[in-house]
């Protein structure tokens, strides 16, 4: 398959959509498990299922093997410390803070990976800043209400640090996405995340085989939609899609985890937050434009 850059836009898009989706997911699963147990099941899904699509469509090069695995760890390092902190926001919240709202907060990274890419040497335009601004802005509007965040809560915390993970790992991957294996890298991640979870799992939690069975439809939807399916689209996406525009396009999270709480939940969204999915889709648009003007060159 030939790569273009609106393929990988449309990935991008595509992840999002998906990751919106799952916000409400994890929410729902914070009913039947906790935090490592869900993720380390999850991820644990979300490689098997890649392990067949890897030995069926995925040619091994030897030159990337090996850095495909040394990336390969230290993204599912990354990946644990990104999920497991944004999962515990989401349950351990003692409010009745909506799927949206961790949506927003998490999309902090839409700020954050321009500001972490000027300290690797990345060059950011001033349209990205004003679309990350402007994204953040539309984020804020869709998640909170007039009068904003009353309180910071643990659970806030738990989620804006997740938020540095998440920018930390879109860097990661735009740095070593051409010379890796994109099927086995997101394999070993998962394995990785998974394996680490579920061994904080077992430190800190009470797996319960009960309660997996009755989380198993958020547990499918996080292992095979957004693990094996949106993280693999992100790492084809980011080939030719900017870390910067694409935590831009990745904070539709928030747009569509408001939707899916509409449709799922029976949580409608407000004027206030259509508003706001119209700034973030300004900001795309607005991002997309100038990576357009840039490619002539």
């Amino acid at each position: 398959m030939t790569l273009t850059r609106s393929k990988a836009t449309v990935f991008v898009f595509l992840a999002s959509i998906i990751w919106g989706a799952t916000f409400v997911a994890q929410r729902i699963a914070g009913d039947s498990m906790e935090a490592f147990t869900y993720n380390g099941v999850r991820f644990a899904l979300g490689s098997l299922a890649l392990l067949p699509v890897i030995i069926l469509y995925e040619k091994t090069d030897p030159a990337k093997t090996r850095r495909t695995w040394y990336v390969g760890l230290a993204g599912g390092l990354v990946l644990f410390f990104g999920a497991n902190l944004q999962q515990l926001g989401i349950v351990l919240s003692d409010s009745s803070s909506s799927a949206s709202e961790a949506g927003f907060i998490t999309g902090l990274y839409t700020v954050l990976v321009p500001i972490f890419g000027l300290a690797l040497g990345r060059k950011t335009s001033v349209f990205t800043w004003v679309g990350a601004l402007l994204a953040f802005g539309g984020l804020a509007l869709i998640s909170t209400g007039p009068e904003g965040l009353a309180s910071v809560q643990t659970s806030d915390l738990f989620l804006v640090a997740g938020a540095v993970f998440w920018a930390v790992h879109i860097l990661l991957i735009d740095r070593y996405v051409h010379e890796i294996h994109p099927l086995r890298f997101a394999a070993v991640q998962f394995a990785v995340c998974s394996a680490l979870s579920m061994a904080a799992a077992f430190a800190f939690e009470t797996v319960s085989l009960d309660g997996i069975r009755a989380g198993i439809v958020p547990i499918l939807f996080g292992g095979l939609l957004s693990s094996g399916v949106a993280y693999t689209l992100q790492i084809f996406g980011q080939r030719k899609v900017a870390p910067a525009k694409a935590a831009i396009i990745f904070s539709l999270e928030a747009v569509f985890a408001a939707l899916s709480e509409a449709v799922l939940l029976g949580e409608l969204m407000t004027p206030r937050k259509y508003i706001g999915a119209s700034v973030i889709f300004a900001a795309i648009i607005l991002s997309q434009r100038n990576g357009r003007r840039r490619a002539t060159k």
